[in-house]
């Protein structure tokens, strides 16, 4: 028999030890302590070592599971057929190896093999029975052979038949067993957290959790209340239900009135489903649902039985995982930068990690309540995820590493840039330097004045910005259009021509529109949308800077906090003085064009769901060119909502306050005709 170091096997021991407790965490209790990415290095280690040494190999070791044990307290379903998990494929060579493995455990050479691909639900694992098309149970995967009967909850799932529906001259089956995945679409989610938050309840982490919760509540009237969503991706045992192919007989489930993914496809080779893979993980944050992977499975339903199983998983299909998205890592400190508006936000210092293929060192903590939330300290080990694959942020602590020595943060009484005492917003949880000639604001603003959707003033970058105001010659944006060139040339890794070539690109900023103006100003809340409200209302700078806090609460798509933050902008000393500089510097914003009457002047419109022949931007251009006001909310004010495909909440709300809705042809007729006239 194969000896076995005495290393190896404690370490063989420690491996099988945590990912138990992992998987009694996720599968049972339904708190998950460590990202999907972190349990599968666990797990990955694991069969290195059981492959390198197979005496090792255990009867209960978690490579020979498929999940945990299932609850008791809610009774016991056996499967008829085991409910295996899926093996992972993180990159195109394992994903390529594994469809090599194809031929080579059939003992033939490669030749055409049907694919079938569907987008890999975040969700929980279940299996519905259905005999002669009525549904009679449900349960959860469990320990494989056996999980918890969770009937009651299934059957409050609206998207889920209770009956079978017959195919046209067709019967349904004596017995279908259909496995699945219970989730939530994201807008449904982030509408029961903020539904929580509003009530000052605790939100659910994610929307995993909170399907898997909902699924064993014992009282299925609390699973009703939750907007639970089933899509059906697989099969156990059944009884006058033929099919050669996995997709047709998708497809059938669908005439049954099952819910199956609307991206499901089959393809012909590996490389039309590499292709698929790349396009859904571009299209993941647009996706109504959390996806984490495409789910890649040979399509025969006679090479699957050729190709048979493993312990744990199928040799015919295959999890294909996104770049993970979450990482742990250590959280080395605990930072305070200061912005352009003086807001203070804490930032943790990290020992560097990737996450989706980028090293992160550093991510944001939003505020002193987030901190709060998340139980962070100084030295934790924290979760950390890349939001929408771009933004770094800590999303959790893994309190389990805790040594004792950890350090809790207290957000600072003054300003650590200026010293300034700091002032407190509780409407924003904010904690703010109220000092606007603090050098980070100064900064923050010269910035975001020459940023793009601003004066977009090339060559004005961070560290030339740092110089000026380092040398003095810097103290806000009216400064910028009295600059020596020659003083500018003499510094640091410029020289004439850069010199030169940014006091061109500072005198194009002279006559900006009074949107652009109003965006470079750094008006809190004043994005580019809400710029060119107010310069469209008001026409002219002058007409903005009087205006009192009711006729700009009035303004369609100007709210309360928007309207107080610009009257507070034009009426402080400091923002006032830093406007009269700009003008007696020589910048003299444009008046918008107005047009005073047109076939849509005094209409208001929104528009809902996806139109064919537009985007929808082009479209609320062609309502302001005829004078007509376009905005994103339906209220009372709203003449017309025009609807496209697939419309969200905006119809349901038009229909309580009786606006006139208004199909997609029936608006380009209208436009058309205003056009004629």
């Amino acid at each position: 028999m194969q000896a076995i170091p005495e290393k190896i096997s404690r370490e063989l021991e420690g491996l099988r030890r945590e990912i138990r407790r992992h998987d009694h965490a996720y599968y049972v209790l339904d708190t998950p302590e460590i990202p999907d990415a972190e349990y599968d290095r666990l797990f990955r280690r694991l069969l290195e070592l059981e492959a390198a040494y197979p005496a090792s190999v255990r009867p209960d070791s978690p490579t020979q599971r498929v999940g945990a044990e299932p609850l008791e307290t809610l009774g016991i379903v056996k499967h008829r057929r085991r409910m295996l998990s899926l093996a992972n494929a993180a990159n195109r060579e394992e994903i390529t190896e594994w469809h090599g493995r194809i031929f080579s455990h059939l003992g033939r050479d490669p030749f055409p093999v049907p694919l079938v691909l569907e987008p890999k639900i975040d969700g929980v694992a279940v299996e519905v029975v259905y005999e002669k098309g009525i549904l009679v149970s449900g349960s959860t995967r469990g320990d494989g052979d056996r999980g918890e009967d969770i009937t009651a909850s299934l059957k409050t799932i609206k998207s889920l038949p209770l009956t079978l529906v017959p195919p046209p001259g067709g019967a349904v089956p004596d017995l279908l067993e259909v496995r699945g995945e219970v989730f939530l679409m994201k807008e449904r989610f982030e509408a029961l957290n903020k539904k929580l938050l509003g009530e000052g309840a605790k939100p659910y982490a994610n929307p995993r959790n909170l399907a898997a919760g909902s699924l064993k509540q014992l009282d299925p009237g609390v699973t009703a209340s939750r907007p639970l969503d089933i899509f059906i991706h697989g099969f156990g045992e059944t009884r006058g239900f033929d099919a050669a192919t996995d997709y047709d007989r998708m497809l059938v489930c669908k005439e049954f009135g099952l819910k199956i993914i609307d991206r499901l496809t089959r393809v012909e080779s590996l490389e039309q489903a590499l292709d698929y893979f790349d396009t859904i993980e571009a299209e993941r944050d647009a996706l109504p649902y959390e996806v984490d992977g495409v789910v890649v499975k040979v399509d025969s339903l006679d090479l699957r039985a050729a190709l048979g199983e493993r312990a744990r998983n199928p040799r015919w299909a295959v999890a294909y995982k996104f770049k993970a998205r979450q990482a742990i890592t250590g959280l080395l400190d605990i930072f305070v930068s200061v912005g352009r508006t003086g807001a203070l936000t804490p930032v943790a210092r990290l020992e560097p990690v990737e996450v989706s293929g980028v090293t992160i060192r550093s991510a944001s903590l939003h505020n002193a309540d987030e901190i709060e939330r998340l139980g962070v300290r100084i030295g934790d080990q924290v979760v950390v995820e890349r939001a929408g694959d771009v933004i770094p942020k800590v999303v959790g602590v893994v309190k389990e590493r805790r040594t004792g020595g950890e350090k809790p943060f207290h957000m600072p009484g003054a300003c650590p840039m200026c010293n300034t005492p700091v002032e407190v917003d509780p409407e924003e949880v904010i904690v703010r330097c109220p000092n606007v000639r603090c050098p980070a604001q100064s900064a923050g603003l010269l910035l975001h004045y020459a940023g793009r959707s601003a004066m977009d003033i090339e060559g004005l970058g961070v560290k030339l910005v740092e110089k000026l105001l380092e040398e003095g010659l810097l103290r806000d944006p009216a400064d910028l259009y009295v600059l020596d060139p020659a003083v500018v040339a003499a510094l640091p890794g410029q020289g004439e021509k850069s010199a030169a070539n940014l006091m061109e690109a500072i005198q194009k900023t002279r006559s900006p529109t009074l949107s652009k103006f109003l965006v470079a100003l750094g008006i809190r809340h004043v994005g580019e949308t809400v710029a060119e409200i107010l310069a469209r209302e008001f026409n002219t700078l002058g007409q903005l800077r009087i205006a009192s806090m009711e006729a700009l609460e009035t303004v369609e798509g100007v709210g309360p906090r928007v309207a107080e933050s610009v009257f507070e902008f034009f009426n402080n000393p400091d923002t006032s003085a830093l406007v009269d500089r700009l003008l007696e510097a020589g910048v003299k914003p444009s008046a918008m064009a107005q047009r005073e009457t047109g076939p849509f002047t005094g209409k208001v419109f929104v528009f809902t769901g996806t139109l064919n022949s537009m985007a929808r931007s082009a479209a609320q251009k062609k309502v302001k060119a005829l004078g007509g006001k376009a905005v994103s909310s339906v209220s009372s004010a709203t003449t017309y909502l025009v609807q496209g495909g697939k419309p969200g909440k905006k119809a349901v709300k038009a229909a309580e306050l009786g606006v006139k809705v208004l199909g997609e042809e029936e608006f380009l007729k209208m436009v058309e005709a205003s056009q004629e006239d």
